[in-house]
């Protein structure tokens, strides 16, 4: 063996072919003896003891199993739980979204209840971004602003959102604002709309108008966000945007199980998904008839927690952990697992 390049030199070769020069250190080493090859009783007995732990096959199952009881089984309705349960909660959510705002339009006060709620979603929007995370990106040196909409692209994961930020540090489009953010400005003047137009409303039909500006102005700002990475991967591989978009929709914006939608039968469309459940099912009439899902009707936060769980999935866990709306979740979790195993 040449010991600088460590190159195993060759018997049939000369020093000159194998580039060998004064004063190259050769390190000699014995070789070792090839295994014998196996014998034939060895190689019956290893040929045997693979047999013995080989699979049964499709004859040998059926033997075994022909005198079992015959049993039918819906393989499409074999799914996980969660899964389940992931399907059925934006249905649930469709239909409470719509009970919430029948019974909070009755409230005497629900203009400023909507007033109230519409600016409290302005300041969520605004506190979003994780305090700890922006800050470990700023202090790298990133302006503020584009390290909260990294963050916001990649669920204030920090490592995620650098390598955005690297990635698209030539991009000139890197400082628009997200889908659905709206500058200062704009904000002022969106808060200010419902101000005028309440101090001009007379009458319930200008209130229930009033109510429904105020409805459609939190759906806008609830809209589905998908994913940009996942956007970006998807349609590299050929999809168009618009049915990538539809993918992560119906998937929660989850990458793996949106290509699998794509490849597979486009199942539920995103049409079923702004369906709701049916109204006289045991579910949802138990649902409704919970103390806890009655009062956290009444609640404008609810409401908006709904909205935006319906729009945008990953943020489930956040209003799980919320005071006001977790029991309301929990609820509903402990009603479909009771329900769904009787």
């Amino acid at each position: 063996i040449h010991a600088a390049s460590e190159r195993v030199l060759s018997d049939t070769r000369t020093i000159l072919e194998e580039n060998v020069q004064d004063k190259d250190v050769l390190l000699l080493i014995k070789k070792r003896a090839p295994e014998p090859l196996p014998k034939m009783a060895d190689v019956s007995t290893e040929e045997k003891k693979k047999q013995e732990q080989k699979a049964p096959d499709r004859d040998a199952i059926h033997r075994a199993t022909a005198n079992l009881p015959a049993c039918s089984t819906d393989r499409a309705a074999v799914q996980t739980t969660m899964r389940d349960f992931q399907t059925e909660l934006r249905k649930i959510l469709v239909s409470l979204i719509e009970v919430a705002q029948k019974l909070l339009a009755l409230n005497p006060d629900a203009v400023e209840l909507f007033k109230k709620a519409n600016a409290m979603l302005d300041e969520d929007e605004d506190e979003r971004v994780d305090e700890a995370a922006l800050r470990q990106l700023t202090e790298m040196g990133f302006p503020e602003s584009r390290a909260a909409k990294a963050l916001r692209l990649n669920h204030m994961s920090v490592p995620q959102a650098m390598e955005w930020l690297i990635e698209h540090a030539e991009d000139p489009a890197i400082d628009a604002p997200l889908p659905g953010q709206a500058s200062p400005a704009a904000a002022g003047a969106t808060a200010a709309t419902p101000e005028a137009a309440a101090g001009t409303s007379e009458g319930d039909e200008e209130v229930r108008d009033e109510l429904t500006d105020i409805f459609k102005k939190i759906r806008r700002k609830r809209e589905f966000r998908a994913d940009a990475r996942a956007v970006v991967s998807l349609m590299e591989m050929g999809f168009d945007e618009k049915e990538v978009v539809d993918a992560l929709r119906v998937s929660n914006n989850q990458q793996n199980a949106a290509c699998e939608w794509l490849l597979g039968d486009r199942k539920p469309s995103p049409e079923e998904l702004d369906q709701g459940i049916d109204p006289n099912s045991p579910l949802f009439q138990a649902i409704l008839d919970n103390p806890v899902v009655q009062l956290g009707l009444t609640n404008p936060k609810t409401l908006l927690a709904f909205e935006d769980m319906l729009e945008n999935p990953l943020n489930s866990t956040q209003w799980m952990n919320d005071p006001e709306t977790g029991p309301v979740m929990l609820q509903i979790s402990r009603i479909f697992q009771t329900l769904n195993r009787t």
